[in-house]
C-alpha cells in the first residue's frame, strides 16, 4: 500500500478537526452507494461496498503501507511495517484456516480462498509490481486509499494500473502456459494444525529477521505524530499500525465469509479498463482471456454486479471519509513532472504485474498467504526482490530514495 507520503504526512502536527465539507459528503456517498449498488446488484454487493468503505477507513487511519513499509526496511532497516504484515498475516491465518478447511462458516460457503499457481507468471509479475508499487509510491490497496484520501498523482497511477491490467489480460494465456508447479496450498497438503503451526512459524521467523536486521543497521528514529487521545483518536487517527493490523485481518475474513472468496482489489481494475475499452469499441472477445468464463461474466454485467468492483469503489469513498475525518484533504494540483512520469510507470508495471501474478499484494500475498497457497509467498519474495530494484530507482525521478513514510519505530 501506499506510502504516507502521498495519503498521511509524517511528523510531529497539531491534531486537527474535523473537515464536514468533506466527511458530510463522504458519508452520503457512503449510503447512496448501498443503495443504488444494492438496486442494481443486490443487498449482498450493497454490504460489501460498506466492507470496502471501512477497508478504505482502515488503510488511511493507520497508513498501513506495504510498498512504505517494504521501503523503510530496505532502505534504512526500519522493521516496524513488515512486522505489522507479519500480525495481520497471522491473524489472518488463524482465521481463514479453520474455514477454509471446513468449507463453511455456519453455513456460509467459504470456497478454497486465494489458491493459485507456483510458477514463472507469479514471479515475473510480482517482481515487476514490486518495481512499480515503489515508483508510485504505492501498490493496488493503496492506490485506491490515497486517491480517496486527495492524493492527485496517484490519479495518474490509477489509470495506468488500468491500462496495464487490460495489456495484462491479452497476454495472460500465454504467460499461463509458461513453467509451473501447480496450485500448492500447505493447508490442503498438510492439514489444518500441521499447516497452521509451520505457517505461524515462518511468519515468526520473518518478524525476528527484522528484529535482528534492525539491531545491525541501528536506523534512524522516525518523529511520530502528536497522538491525540479517548474517541478523537478512533475518530481522527492516526491508528497504531497494530489496530491497522488486525482490523484488516478481521475485514478480509469477513470478506471470505460474505463473498465466499478473500479481498482482492486487481480484477477491479481490469473489470474498469475492459469496461471503457468495450465502450470506445474496442472488441474485447478477440482476446482470450475476455472470452474466458469469469471474465466474460463480469464484462457482460454492471460494474455494480462485481464484488471486486464494488469493494474497491468502497475502498475509495472510506479513504475521502477518513481523510475528512482527520482533516487532510488538501490535494495538490501543481506536480513535478517526474512524479507524475513515476506515478503512471509505476502504475503500469503494477498493472501488468499483477494481472500475471493472479493478483497484487491484497489478492495474491495478504490473501494468498492467509489462504495457505504457497503462490502467495512466491509473490511476497518476488515483489520484494522487485522493490530493491524500485527502490534504486526512485531516485531518477526526483524521489526520495529510501524514506519510508509514517512507518513508525513502534514494537510490533
Amino acid at each position: 500500500m501506499s506510502s504516507a507520503e502521498t495519503a498521511a504526512p509524517a511528523g510531529a502536527e497539531s491534531p486537527r478537526q474535523v473537515d464536514w465539507r468533506v466527511a458530510g459528503p463522504a458519508l452520503v456517498l457512503i449510503a447512496a452507494g448501498m443503495i443504488v449498488i444494492a438496486d442494481d446488484g443486490s443487498g449482498r454487493m450493497a454490504w460489501l461496498y460498506l466492507l470496502g468503505a471501512a477497508l478504505g477507513l482502515v488503510l488511511y487511519h493507520a497508513a498501513f503501507g506495504f510498498a512504505s513499509a517494504w521501503r523503510a526496511f530496505i532502505a534504512e532497516g526500519r522493521g516496524a511495517g513488515l512486522r505489522a504484515q507479519m500480525v495481520m498475516l497471522a491473524l489472518a491465518t488463524l482465521l481463514f484456516f479453520p474455514m477454509i478447511h471446513q468449507g463453511s462458516f455456519f453455513g456460509q460457503s467459504v470456497g478454497g480462498g486465494a489458491v493459485a499457481p507456483l510458477g514463472l507468471s507469479v514471479a515475473f509479475g510480482a517482481a515487476i509490481f514490486g518495481v512499480g508499487m515503489q515508483l508510485a509510491g504505492g501498490c493496488a490497496s493503496g492506490t485506491l486509499y490515497t486517491v480517496g484520501g486527495g492524493s492527485t498523482h496517484m490519479v495518474f497511477t490509477l489509470i495506468f494500473f488500468m491500462i496495464g491490467s487490460l495489456i495484462g489480460s491479452i497476454h495472460m494465456p500465454w504467460w499461463i502456459e509458461t513453467p509451473s508447479l501447480g496450485s500448492i496450498s500447505i493447508l490442503k497438503e498438510w492439514g489444518l494444525l500441521p499447516g497452521l503451526g509451520a505457517q505461524l512459524a515462518f511468519l515468526a521467523a520473518i518478524a525476528g529477521v527484522t528484529l535482528w536486521v534492525e539491531r545491525r543497521r541501528r536506523p534512524a528514529a522516525v518523529p511520530l505524530d502528536v497522538p491525540t487521545r479517548g474517541w478523537r483518536r478512533f475518530i481522527s487517527g492516526p491508528w497504531p499500525l497494530v489496530w491497522g493490523a488486525v482490523l484488516l485481518a478481521l475485514l478480509n475474513a469477513a470478506t471470505l465469509v460474505s463473498a465466499g472468496h478473500p479481498w482482492t482489489i486487481s480484477f477491479g481494475y481490469t473489470l474498469w479498463a475492459g469496461k471503457l475499452a468495450s465502450a470506445a469499441g474496442v472488441d474485447l472477445s478477440a482476446w482470450a482471456f475476455w472470452t474466458w468464463p469469469f471474465p466474460s461474466r463480469a464484462l457482460a454485467g454492471s460494474v455494480f454486479e462485481s464484488s471486486t468492483s464494488v469493494m474497491n469503489f468502497g475502498v475509495i469513498v472510506g479513504a475521502l471519509l477518513a481523510a475528512g475525518l482527520a482533516g487532510k484533504f488538501n490535494p495538490a494540483w501543481r506536480l513535478p513532472w517526474r512524479k507524475v512520469l513515476a506515478a503512471a510507470l509505476g502504475g503500469l508495471l503494477m498493472g501488468y504485474g499483477a494481472r500475471l501474478a493472479y493478483g497484487c499484494n491484497v489478492g495474491a500475498y495478504f490473501s494468498g498467504v492467509a489462504s495457505g497457497s504457497l503462490h502467495g509467498w512466491l509473490w511476497f519474495a518476488a515483489g520484494l526482490g522487485g522493490s530493491y530494484l524500485g527502490n534504486a530507482l526512485r531516485p531518477f525521478f526526483g524521489l526520495d530514495g529510501g524514506r519510508g513514510g509514517r512507518v513508525r519505530p513502534q514494537a510490533v
